[in-house]
């Protein structure tokens, strides 16, 4: 009875653990974690096997209303999937000359922030056919930013180093 009792329990505790890992490894669907900021693959989701999608296939959108920031400016950034649906994004803002993170994102619903990277990831995985967030400069700067990151269809389709288009650089990379 008791070597019953411990396969008994042994099992249990394997069916709990692969439980408890099994949402892990499916995927993010609250969003990026702070530790995508310092992958070894820049911009890349932890998608299993998955890789990124080629950008002459992307069919979204992503546009930022400026790339000059002076102290406390506020940019807008949307992606528009037009008639195509996201699920997951996660961009950040970076310096054109330096490549280093700078400003940071207003929190808006169904986002969340990643201030250590000046980033911005979707706080759920329902489709969306369009998100819009607002940057905000150092306030002790001025220049030229950019804002790349991925833009998630779903768990193996995905795009990654996408860079804004604004107005004054349409179709250009920064």
């Amino acid at each position: 009875m008791l070597h019953r009792n411990k396969s008994y329990c042994v099992l249990v505790t394997v069916i709990a653990c692969c439980l408890v890992l099994i949402p892990k490894t499916e995927s993010f669907p609250d969003g990026a974690p702070a530790d995508t900021c310092v992958k070894s693959r820049t911009n890349q989701p932890n998608h299993g096997a998955a890789r990124s999608q080629s950008l002459d296939t992307l069919p979204y959108q992503l546009t930022a209303s400026g790339n000059l920031y002076g102290p406390g400016t506020q940019i807008q950034v949307t992606i528009d999937g037009h008639q195509d649906v996201f699920r997951g994004f996660f961009l950040q803002a970076r310096d054109a000359q330096t490549n280093e993170w700078i400003g940071s994102w207003y929190e808006t619903p169904n986002t969340k922030t990643i201030p250590e990277c000046s980033s911005v990831t979707h706080a759920d995985n329902r489709d969306k056919q369009q998100a819009t967030f607002v940057w905000q400069a150092p306030k002790d700067r001025q220049g030229q930013v950019y804002f790349t990151g991925t833009i998630v269809k779903n768990y193996g389709t995905f795009w990654s180093s996408v860079v804004a288009s604004t107005p004054e650089a349409k179709g250009r990379y920064v």
